[in-house]
C-alpha cells in the first residue's frame, strides 16, 4: 500500500518494562533505551491511501488516524507493536483487522490546522478512549543522529503482530524522519488507559513531522 502521513505528533512517555510486559505477547522482546520502555501516542492524518499501482478510491483515501504503541524486537530486528489504532474510516478499519491482524477501532475523529496549531479530536465508538489535543512544531526540521533517543523511537521500519500464535512482520519503507521539536496541550487523553496502561506524571517527549510518504508491504510470517 501507499499512503502519505501529515501533521504527525510523536508523544512519548518512559515506562519500566514491567509496566508493559504482561500487555505485549511473550514472543516479542521488549526494546528499551537506557533500561526503559517507551509508550507512544501518535495522532496524524493520512491521504492518498491506496493499493500500490491503483488510484485512491474517492471517500476512502483520506482520514485521521491515531495509534498507541511501544517498541519491540524479534530475531534482532527492531519494530513497532501497536496496542491500538483508531481510524475515522470504517472500511479501512475492517481491512486492517482482516489483512494485517491489527487492533484497529472505528472512531469519530477530526484534525485541522489553524495558525500553525493542529487541533485534534478522537472519540472511539462504544469504548471510552479519547484524545483532545492541540500541538505545533517549535523548531526547524532535522534528521536525528543514530544513537539518539529520537532516532531510536522513530527510525523503525517494520511492525509486528500475532496471528494464530505466530509472529508476523510487516515491512514499512519511507525516508528518514524530518523531526521538529514540538509542544502540545492534552485536554483529554485516555488512550493509554484504554489499553490498560498508566502514564507517568512526567511531561512527554514531543516531536512533530509535517509529512511522510510511506510504502507498506504485505504481512509475512517472521522467522521463529
Amino acid at each position: 500500500m501507499k499512503q502519505t502521513w501529515h501533521n504527525l505528533l510523536f508523544a512519548h512517555w518512559p515506562l519500566p518494562p514491567e509496566a508493559l510486559r504482561s500487555l505485549v505477547p511473550t514472543r516479542l522482546t521488549l526494546d528499551t533505551f537506557d533500561g526503559r520502555c517507551w509508550l507512544g501516542i501518535v495522532p496524524f492524518h493520512m491521504s492518498g491511501v491506496r493499493v500500490r499501482a491503483l488510484p485512491p478510491l474517492p471517500g476512502l483515501s483520506r482520514f485521521p488516524e491515531l495509534n498507541v504503541r511501544t517498541y519491540v524486537t524479534h530475531g534482532g530486528k527492531p519494530g513497532v507493536y501497536f496496542f491500538s489504532l483508531d481510524a475515522a474510516n470504517l472500511p479501512a478499519v475492517w481491512a486492517a483487522r482482516k489483512f494485517y491482524s491489527l487492533p484497529y477501532f472505528h472512531a469519530a475523529m477530526t484534525s485541522h490546522e489553524e495558525n500553525g496549531h493542529v487541533h485534534y479530536f478522537s472519540h472511539r465508538h462504544h469504548i471510552p478512549a479519547e484524545l483532545h489535543a492541540t500541538y505545533r512544531a517549535t523548531g526547524e526540521p532535522r534528521l536525528r543522529e543514530k544513537g539518539s533517543i529520537e532516532h531510536w523511537l522513530t527510525e523503525r521500519y517494520c511492525l509486528y503482530t500475532i496471528r494464530r500464535g505466530r509472529v508476523y512482520r510487516c515491512e514499512i519503507q519511507h525516508p528518514p524522519w524530518p523531526l521538529q521539536d514540538a509542544e502540545a496541550v492534552f485536554e483529554v487523553n485516555t488512550m493509554a488507559k484504554a489499553a490498560g496502561i498508566v502514564l507517568p506524571p512526567s511531561n512527554p517527549l514531543l516531536h512533530f513531522s509535517r509529512r511522510q510518504d510511506v510504502l507498506i508491504w504485505p504481512l509475512r510470517p517472521a522467522a521463529q
